[in-house]
């Protein structure tokens, strides 16, 4: 039997915890944003060992569930003599996580860019630095913009894991609801329109970048690739 209904203040409690997931979904894209073009920086430097190193973390991070990162942030810090706090421990995974996904995305639009840019700023003695940030990055931009708010869907709704780990946002905040409301359909039927309140919005804008860029499916969200040789 239930304790009471689901009612308005049950719904603004939702809408509450909403935004604590939109807060986590923009830290995620801004940490993986700031370390994915770092990780892309080094999947196409000249050092081999640099390619190796980010290739790797590409595939780790790309290669275990984003779940079992989250447990090992928060649990696993505490052999190392460390108690986080669920949204530290949440913010790094999300954002580790994302920069293997954003690496490969950005990746992708820079290697789209003519090898002759690189061999004209080469001759104009630029370095390798020096070409990537002013002249091969500012062309890439619009390369990155279509798959990379698409994958923002994927993070935001990703964002419910940390749930697991005691992190009150939507979806925690659901099932918070639902134990005291015993009415399933309509509290999870309600968080679904939520998400999809969120999600939609960003699936139209990805769409749209993306016919008018003109990009191609080309550079989506790629699967987990080869160590770079």
């Amino acid at each position: 039997m239930s304790l009471r209904d689901f009612g308005p203040n049950e719904l603004v409690y939702l809408l509450l915890a909403a935004r604590w997931t939109i807060l986590l979904a923009l830290i995620a894209f801004a940490g993986g944003g700031v370390i994915g073009l770092v990780i892309a920086g080094l999947r196409v430097a000249p050092i081999r060992i640099l390619r190796w190193l980010a290739g790797g973390y590409i595939q780790f991070f790309m290669g275990t569930p984003i779940l079992i990162q989250l447990f090992m942030a928060y649990y696993g810090a505490s052999f190392l003599g460390f108690r986080p706090d669920p949204w530290v421990a949440a913010a790094l995974t999300f954002s580790l996580n994302g920069a293997a996904f954003f690496g490969e995305i950005f990746r992708g639009a820079i290697q789209s860019i003519s090898r002759g840019q690189w061999e004209a700023s080469t001759a104009l003695g630029f370095r390798f630095v020096s070409t990537l940030r002013l002249v091969i990055i500012p062309q890439a931009v619009r390369l990155m913009l279509p798959p990379t708010v698409g994958f923002m869907v994927q993070v935001v709704k990703t964002t419910s894991v940390a749930s697991l780990i005691g992190l009150t946002e939507l979806a925690r905040a659901a099932t918070q609801i639902n134990t005291v409301t015993f009415q399933p359909v309509l509290v999870f039927g309600t968080v679904s329109l939520i998400y999809f309140a969120l999600c939609w919005p960003l699936s139209l804008l990805s769409q749209h970048l993306e016919r008018r860029l003109a990009t191609g499916s080309a550079l989506k969200v790629p699967k987990p690739l080869m160590l770079a040789a």
